[in-house]
């Protein structure tokens, strides 16, 4: 047991607990999309289901379902699109696995709203909660995901100064709009409006992530700073996203988002 966990909690969903600072969780991504920066992704809810369960069978603690792509470039979708997509796949997966905790990839609240009503119990937002989102969370009555975002990667201080900073005032924002301390996750952030550099100093504080306060997660996987690292394309990132990993649970991060399947839990 890590000396965090009683300080932390943990996070109840479908009769599982999800104990803050016991290990490190793995978070499986699917991605409900014909764009993803990892290639992985199809909007044929069949083959999203197949992968989702898939990811469980490899041992993933969480489902994160995602329909709109969130690379560099990409092109947004509309509500009607994203729902399309999600909602079969969401109902898929509660309907073949119905203790799995499902996670869902969006800063939408009409979204989060269908998808939750679908079987859906986490959100998250790679733009952290606005007041509707927030208000939508809170109808809801899920754990969120603040991660955080930059539409143009310039920072006047430090990078991890701010960063930080920013999480923690989004995270006590949150707090104080009703949400307990222990269903707010906060993610860096990893290549959402930060270059590599940016990424690898992040990468290097982990442990002052961690020491915020809330639980933590990290989403390394495949991203084009392992590539610059390593040299490797998207689909041989696999071994450089693993020492990522590492390093997330050396330090105490409580999930990692991952697209790779793993045997066993960190």
């Amino acid at each position: 047991m890590r000396e965090t966990e009683l300080s932390r909690g943990a996070l109840e969903v479908r009769g599982q607990r999800l104990a803050w600072g016991a290990r490190t969780y793995v978070m499986g991504v699917v991605n409900v999309t014909p764009d993803s920066f990892s290639g992985d992704g199809s909007p044929d809810a069949g083959r999203a289901i197949a992968r989702a369960l898939a990811q469980l069978a490899a041992g993933a603690d969480i489902l994160d379902l995602g329909a709109e792509s969130t690379r560099p470039g990409h092109t947004p979708i509309d509500l009607e699109e994203e729902l399309r997509r999600l909602i079969p796949v969401v109902r898929g997966v509660r309907e073949r696995a119905p203790d799995a905790i499902v996670s869902i990839d969006t800063f939408k609240p009409d979204v989060l709203r269908a998808a939750h009503a679908a079987g859906g119990d986490v959100l998250n937002s790679i733009w952290g909660l606005d007041d509707r989102l927030c208000e939508a969370a809170l109808e809801c009555g899920v754990p969120v995901v603040l991660m955080h975002n930059k539409a143009v990667p310039i920072y006047e201080r430090d990078v991890v100064d701010e960063v930080l900073t920013s999480l923690d005032a989004a995270a006590r924002r949150a707090v104080a709009a009703g949400i307990p301390a222990e269903r707010i996750i906060l993610d860096p952030g990893l290549g959402f409006g930060k270059l590599p550099e940016h990424n690898i100093a992040l990468l290097g504080a982990l442990p002052r992530l961690v020491a915020l306060g809330f639980p933590t997660m990290l989403g390394p996987s495949r991203k084009s700073t392992i590539g610059k690292l390593t040299g490797k394309d998207v689909e041989h990132r696999a071994f450089g996203t693993a020492a990522a990993v590492a390093a997330a649970a050396l330090a105490g991060i409580d999930v990692v988002r991952v697209h790779d399947g793993w045997s066993e839990s960190l």
